[in-house]
């Protein structure tokens, strides 16, 4: 449902610049999505077919693009951009893009979430734009699995493309990975093994109800506790001492160290109260929550010829009206009409 956040009831709303909502959360991370497209089709987020795209004159060209990351900057104190998708690495011009968003003042961190198809060849040049970080989503090392889950042959091009990022100075590399029942769930040992062979920062990621088919179903879900439980079979876990703050994952030291392993629980232990996040969908929409059933149509504003700081008071308005948690675990919750694809990670 999309909303106008310059007709919402901001009553109460101190008198600051930041993104604050009710409950006294203040957003510092956006999450942006650059296109809704992928080019793989992973079984627990889109049908085999993929989906309608968005027409590419919904999207927002790179200008607009831009305008809104820098208003995001420059008066609402966003500190760090992840550029996410569908698949980010679609987006043509991509390097340019990140050169732009890395010469905002003051700089913001930047990072990106991608599939990792054609980052081998691209790692170094994202690099030298500026990309500070990177997640690459991978659920399996066994060729025979990524074929089953992603529906497509490319194991070898991602495993090629963690090494180039590693290579490149990325740091860190991390992996987002979700574990299906009777799927790849035999694989959470050998996956953090992985892992730690190589340097790369393994995140587990609870499924969510995100799913374009909307199929989810809870009752299948592999939750944290049993995530532990698997590890825990060949790793001795710790709890980390240092601070989550707004950071999503729960950390574990693993066998005492160095190396640890994170869990995102986001439907079994929900980190709802310390979130920092805003969302930009790919055709301009800010969304105040991943499962936000409302949704402020910035596009529309900037292409009626909005000043800066009428964007910038809608989007303070929408983060104002943001709720205490996402209701995952309440009877009446909605799955979002948007999937996964569509907003963005």
């Amino acid at each position: 449902m999309v909303g106008d956040a310059r007709a919402a009831d901001t009553t109460g709303r101190p008198d600051t610049t930041a993104l604050v909502d009710t409950f006294g959360r203040v957003a510092t991370d956006l999450r942006v999505s650059l296109t809704d497209k992928c080019n793989l089709r992973c079984t627990y987020c889109m049908p085999e077919e993929g989906l309608d795209w968005m027409p590419d004159e919904q999207v927002l060209a790179d200008d607009e693009l831009l305008r809104l990351m820098r208003i995001a900057v420059e008066r609402l104190g966003i500190t760090d951009i992840r550029l996410t998708g569908g698949e980010p690495m679609l987006r043509p011009g991509l390097e340019s893009l990140i050169a732009e968003i890395t010469s905002l003042r003051p700089r913001p961190r930047v990072a990106m979430t991608t599939n990792g198809i054609g980052l081998a060849k691209r790692a170094a040049k994202l690099a030298a734009s500026g990309l500070n970080r990177i997640n690459v989503s991978l659920d399996t090392v066994e060729r025979d699995t990524f074929i089953r889950i992603t529906r497509r042959d490319r194991l070898s091009h991602v495993l090629a493309g963690l090494k180039a990022a590693r290579d490149a100075g990325m740091d860190p590399v991390k992996i987002n990975s979700v574990l299906l029942p009777g799927v790849n769930e035999h694989e959470a040992t050998g996956l953090l093994r992985y892992c730690l062979d190589n340097g790369y920062h393994l995140r587990f990621i609870e499924q969510m109800p995100l799913d374009a088919q909307h199929s989810w179903d809870r009752s299948a879900m592999i939750t944290a506790e049993q995530i532990l439980e698997l590890l825990r079979t060949e790793f001795t876990l710790t709890p980390s001492n240092e601070e989550r703050g707004g950071a999503p994952a729960e950390r574990w030291l693993v066998d005492g160290g160095p190396g640890d392993v994170g869990v995102i629980a986001s439907v079994t232990r929900p980190f709802c109260a310390a979130c920092d996040r805003t969302r930009l969908t790919a055709d301009g929409a800010i969304r105040s929550c991943l499962f936000s059933q409302r949704e402020t149509d910035l596009r529309a504003m900037l292409r009626e010829g909005a000043s800066d700081e009428d964007i910038a008071n809608a989007w303070r308005a929408t983060m104002w009206a943001k709720l205490a948690g996402h209701e995952i675990n309440d009877a009446g919750f909605a799955q979002p009409l948007r999937p996964m694809s569509s907003i963005g990670g």
